[in-house]
């Protein structure tokens, strides 16, 4: 495995890589990895020759300062995973190499990023835009790996590659669950013991909630999940909205749209979880 620091030294790497006709796939990550990343690993090693995984904590996507700080660091576990997991490259760049100038392009999404975590978080997304897009024209990938447990930002992304006409294929890939449920999330070792203990409600009430939904309307469910999560005084709901899966616009009427996801974002203390459910 190699590990790149610099936007020449990865390039050097993958022109020769690519001189041997070999194709790059990419697992765009902020670290802290977990057996999440590792399965977007794992899938990106069986589908191309050579496998970039990025490290690298992006400072545009974070809207509080805080959430930046405290957001989890840990590479020296990171490289035991990537080199486990068969990687080819790791590109661990600081924000100086992927932000020489600021980047002050604006993305129109529609509204895409406009709802759901978009109200909560404005300007996350354009952040998200502006370091794939960049972490892109580093790497230039064949496929790039995205779990589905960010659904609005999978959906975002698509978006950007359709709009800046790139030559990527976006892979998305199942969401990885602890053996309690809890969708693994870098942010879940911040969990204090009771908050953890109590998380896994989310991803239980999620399930239950797909059973229910032929016997409730959308505004039962919908108050229905609420009410069951708020009952922990662990939890504390942000938003469960029900979306057409394309369009990400919520939905009155079962009958709205032909694919519908539920989406979800908690507050476990001072931890912020989300998850998804295909209904």
């Amino acid at each position: 495995m190699e590990i790149a620091k610099t936007v020449v030294e990865l390039k050097s790497i993958l022109d020769s890589r690519r001189a041997l006709g070999q194709s790059i796939g990419f697992v765009p990550t902020m670290g802290a990895l977990h057996q999440g990343h590792v399965s977007l690993m794992e899938q990106a090693v069986n589908e191309n020759s050579c496998v970039v995984v990025s490290i690298f904590v992006n400072p545009t996507q974070f809207n509080d300062p805080n959430d930046l700080k405290k957001y989890p660091r840990t590479p020296e576990q990171d490289l035991e995973l990537v080199t486990r997991a068969g990687v080819s490259v790791v590109f661990m760049p600081t924000v100086d190499e992927v932000y020489p100038t600021p980047d002050q392009r604006q993305f129109d999404f529609g509204m895409l990023d406009k709802v759901m975590e978009g109200v909560h978080r404005p300007g996350h997304f354009n952040g998200v835009a502006q370091v794939v897009s960049r972490l892109f024209n580093m790497v230039a990938p064949n496929k790039a790996y995205f779990g589905q447990k960010d659904f609005q930002q999978l959906a975002v992304i698509r978006q950007m590659v359709k709009m800046l006409d790139l030559d990527v294929v976006i892979v998305g890939c199942p969401i990885i669950r602890e053996a309690d449920g809890l969708a693994m999330s870098s942010r879940n070792m911040l969990l204090e013991p009771s908050k953890r203990q109590s998380a896994p409600l989310i991803a239980k009430t999620l399930n239950e909630a797909r059973n229910k939904a032929t016997q409730l309307s959308v505004k039962q469910l919908i108050d229905w999940v609420v009410s069951t999560i708020n009952a922990d005084d662990n939890l504390k709901v942000e938003y469960f909205e029900v979306v057409n899966a394309e369009t990400l616009m919520p939905i009155s009427n079962w009958k709205d749209a032909p694919q519908k996801v539920g989406c979800i974002a908690v507050w476990a203390g001072t931890v912020r979880l989300i998850d998804n459910i295909v209904l």
